[in-house]
């Protein structure tokens, strides 16, 4: 098919060129000019973000499964739905997602036509200002408003790009922010250490609004509750208004009882693992109630419940990609998120062998990153992605070997080297159960998800789990491998790196 807006040019191709265009503009710079050129371009668009009821969702850990989880439990309670999280693993199209599927390509197509004159038009105010164009991300965030609007979705889940105040999606009145777990990270981005980032995270709490908070630490608490009181804002926290009362692991995910400030849901399935997904699950379901309430929480139907939970998925999150030997990859990308990994490795997973890719941004925690998986890593392939922002190959390797020693580190040019020598090292390693565990870069598990598709698709190979069809697929997986105890998709990270994906 031939899109009218792009002439001579197959959907495919129109949304290249449309790919192309968005992710040639630089990062985010400017931080304290952003919210400014969105808002001009959103104005120019008729301020379709003001017509939105919106949740929006902000912390250091668990926010991308916390607003999946969200959007998933509204869906299943009747109401249509939009989703917006970064980044994306394929298409940029899953960054917006509508009615719990990516947005379709002509509409994709329709959109660009009417929102680029807007986008053009700031760049040029901005540039003659000696400014720069909107990042790659601003733009998202303005197709992601006007596509919500369009579609009339009865709640927009908006998960930040990176800290909250001065987030290019902070241009939105969130009737309800959710604070998931805060840690340090992005030490080039905030200032004043976990203080300074539970000021810029708490910057979402609008005037009147309810917020839902994970447990945090105790400085974290004091910073938000700070902020909310000045705000005329209501806090349910972790801890005091909700809890998670019990949590199983079964095959497949975990069976858990959540007690909120409304309701104890007994025994509802997750098909995600790891005490932090209980933990995300539970956020989500006080924060659906608030929502559904109005700011008292309202419980939801128990039918509802069980099938938005059930139906929740989380990509790039202690993934299986294949088995024989067992391929896992999963977001995490700071010290915080390891060990989150490594505690739900613990749970799941019994490798005899088990060997690293990791691969991290420059600007990341790289000897945090590294001493997090030391323990259950025995020998770790060091890499770099495509990202400009990618840490050096031979830095990165001189670090790892100081945590794992010379004998145990390997290092290649680039993801598809990494992927074919740890498989192979895997696949040679004594022991029946021996396992892949791709970490340390959110475009690190995008480059080996694709690496292990096309292997497959070339190869015809039956032995990769469809991400399409999660959890099944991977369920079906783990019955055939034997050794793990479970095993799905889960988050141990779930943050955004606010990272241009490759196509």
């Amino acid at each position: 098919m031939t899109p009218a807006v792009f002439p001579g040019l197959s959907l495919d191709d129109a949304e290249r060129e449309i790919h192309a265009h968005i992710f040639s503009r630089t990062p985010e710079q400017d931080h304290d000019a952003k919210l400014h050129r969105v808002a001009q371009a959103l104005t120019q668009l008729g301020n379709p973000h003001e017509r939105l009821r919106v949740i929006h969702v902000t912390g250091t850990n668990g926010k991308t499964s916390t607003s999946r989880m969200i959007e998933s439990l509204l869906r299943a309670s009747g109401l249509r739905t939009g989703l917006f999280t970064s980044p994306h693993l394929t298409t940029l199209r899953e960054r917006i997602m509508i009615g719990g599927a990516p947005m379709q390509q002509e509409a994709l197509v329709r959109l660009w036509q009417r929102v680029a004159p807007a986008i053009h038009a700031v760049d040029s105010a901005s540039i003659q200002a000696g400014g720069p164009r909107m990042s790659f991300f601003e733009v998202l965030t303005v197709l992601g408003m006007v596509a919500y609007a369009d579609a009339s979705v009865d709640v927009a889940v908006i998960e930040v790009g990176i800290g909250g105040l001065r987030d290019a999606t902070n241009v939105v009145t969130g009737e309800v922010a959710v604070l998931t777990p805060m840690a340090e990270d992005h030490s080039d981005y905030f200032i004043g250490g976990l203080p300074g980032i539970a000021a810029e995270k708490s910057g979402i709490i609008k005037h009147g609004a309810a917020v839902v908070s994970a447990l945090q630490d105790d400085v974290a608490a004091h910073v938000i509750s700070g902020h909310a009181a000045s705000r005329s804002a209501s806090v349910f926290w972790e801890g005091g208004h909700m809890s998670v009362d019990d949590c199983r692991v079964v095959t497949g995910g975990q069976v858990v009882t959540l007690r909120t400030a409304a309701c104890t849901y007994v025994d509802a399935f997750v098909p995600l693992h790891g005490e932090f997904q209980a933990q995300n699950a539970l956020v989500a379901l006080a924060a659906c109630e608030v929502f559904l309430g109005q700011g008292i929480p309202r419980s939801l139907d128990l039918a509802a419940v069980s099938r938005g939970f059930a139906a929740a998925t989380s990509p790039g999150r202690l993934e299986v990609l294949a088995q024989h030997p067992t391929v896992l990859v999963d977001a995490a990308h700071n010290p915080h998120g390891v060990a989150a990994l490594v505690a739900a490795l613990g749970e799941t997973f019994v490798f005899d062998t088990a060997v690293g890719v990791v691969a991290v941004l420059a600007d990341k925690d790289s000897d945090g990153i590294l001493a997090g998986l030391e323990p259950v890593i025995d020998h770790v392939v060091i890499t770099r992605t495509e990202s400009v922002r990618a840490m050096d190959v031979t830095e990165l390797a001189a670090a790892a070997r100081v945590v794992f020693g010379s004998s145990r580190v390997s290092e290649t040019a680039d993801v598809p080297a990494a992927m074919r020598l740890a498989t192979q090292l895997a696949t040679d390693a004594q022991g029946n159960n021996n396992g892949v565990v791709v970490a340390g870069s959110i475009t690190l598990v995008g480059e080996a998800r694709r690496h292990v598709h096309s292997a497959a698709n070339a190869l015809g190979a039956a032995d990769v789990a469809n991400a399409a069809d999660l959890p099944v697929a991977v369920a079906s997986a783990l019955l055939k491998h034997g050794e793990p105890k479970s095993g799905d998709t889960t988050d141990a990270s779930g943050t955004s790196e606010t990272e241009p994906q490759p196509a």
